[in-house]
């Protein structure tokens, strides 16, 4: 048995690169990423295409994503939050930012002071806004509009009411009407055909206003979708964006440290529960990963409800090896069996790929029961993050 102590490359004393020796790291391609866009761009066709970067850019980092974004031509941005266009605006002085969740009473100053754009939603959130630019000078707000969600925006009778309404002020200016598609990531589904066409007659009543429908799957159902600007997000993280088709590069590893690696024999247990009982002796690998960094409890080996329905557990890879999950995973720490490892190409202080180019994130999240955008958004704190692009 070896602890991290006895790793030729942990010197107590010495100078180092925190990345080298973080228990949990993330890696972050940006050139992969901005290739992503630029992917997602061309499909685009005529459209403009704007970059979605809600939720510290899917949990990859607003700051360095957001500025590859934007020196990569994206001029077109979506936030979740007001406070995330904030962040951005000091990395994109002169693009323009959209806020997905509106506007409420109190953040008027905050918007106008960082000319951010407000998605108007609701018809409280248009009330709203329409009684604060009703003395003041043009400021552009953009339009939500439900086609069969269910989730957010202006019903299609209110939308198409608006459009018609006269006596609004001359100073309301949406420079853009959006909605989103619910099925865009099943190409088969006739409910997108019947959401373009709800879209459409949108479209059509806001004449001279840019319209918006298709986020990263929309886009691949193609021309009729586009209007005048997409919205991708998941694609040019590297997530999977269609059922069924394979995601684009990826832009993220995720790693997590060997700890210890211990032989046990067979017939003993691993992990919380006992759960898992070995069948062989064998080489198991603790590392320096858990619920609490993002990896989910779901992806457990053994001792959760997707496992009894017969549905494997996730892998990692190391020594050039797919190596299985053992056991729960526990809060800081997950067991991988490294038996199928020839020794010599794996020992204490490595990492061992979470997901990656050799673990996709989709891959991963299925052993999970979830998607690809919940790994990636749920990312811990204690990621050592490195940033590489085409110049590393």
């Amino acid at each position: 048995m070896t602890d991290i102590s006895e790793a030729d490359d942990f010197d107590n004393g010495a100078d180092y690169d925190p990345f080298d020796v973080a228990p949990v790291r993330l890696t972050v391609d940006l050139s992969a990423l901005t290739d992503n866009w630029r992917d997602m761009a061309r499909r685009s066709g005529n459209a403009r295409t704007a970059a979605v970067v809600k939720a510290d850019a899917y949990g990859l980092g607003l700051e360095d994503c957001g500025t590859a974004l934007y020196e990569a031509g994206a001029r077109d941005f979506f936030v979740a939050v007001p406070q995330e266009g904030a962040t951005l605006r000091t990395y994109a002085p002169d693009a323009r930012i959209y806020v997905l969740s509106g506007i409420w009473p109190g953040q008027e100053e905050f918007f106008f002071d960082r000319d951010l754009v407000p998605v108007l939603a609701s018809e409280e959130q248009l009330a709203f806004w329409m009684s604060v630019i009703a003395d003041r000078d043009d400021h552009p707000c953009a339009l939500q509009v439900d086609t069969g969600f269910n989730r957010l925006g202006l019903s299609l009778d209110e939308a198409l009411a608006l459009a018609e309404d006269v006596s609004r002020p001359a100073s309301f200016s949406p420079v853009l009407v959006m909605s989103h598609l619910h099925s865009g990531d099943n190409p088969s589904s006739p409910l997108s055909r019947v959401q373009l066409e709800a879209f459409q007659r949108v479209a059509g009543a806001f004449e001279g206003i840019e319209a918006s429908l298709s986020a990263s799957a929309g886009i691949f159902l193609g021309p009729e979708y586009h209007f005048d600007l997409t919205r991708p997000g998941i694609a040019v993280y590297g997530g999977e964006a269609v059922n069924g088709m394979p995601p684009l590069k990826p832009v993220a590893k995720a790693e997590a440290r060997i700890i210890q690696i211990r032989e046990a024999a067979a017939g003993s247990t691993v992990s919380y529960g006992a759960t898992h009982q070995l069948s062989r002796n064998s080489r198991l690998a603790v590392v320096s990963a858990g619920y609490a960094d993002g990896y989910l409890r779901s992806l457990a080996g053994s001792g959760v409800p997707l496992r009894a329905g017969g549905t494997p557990g996730a892998f990692g890879f190391v020594g050039n090896t797919r190596v299985p999950v053992l056991g729960r995973v526990t809060m800081d720490m997950v067991i991988f069996d490294v038996t199928d490892v020839p020794e010599g190409d794996v020992r204490v202080g490595d990492y061992i790929e979470l997901f990656g180019p050799n673990i996709p994130l989709d891959e991963a999240a299925r052993a999970g029961g979830t998607i690809g955008y919940e790994l990636l958004t749920s990312l811990g704190l204690r990621h050592e993050r490195r940033y590489i692009d085409a110049s590393d």
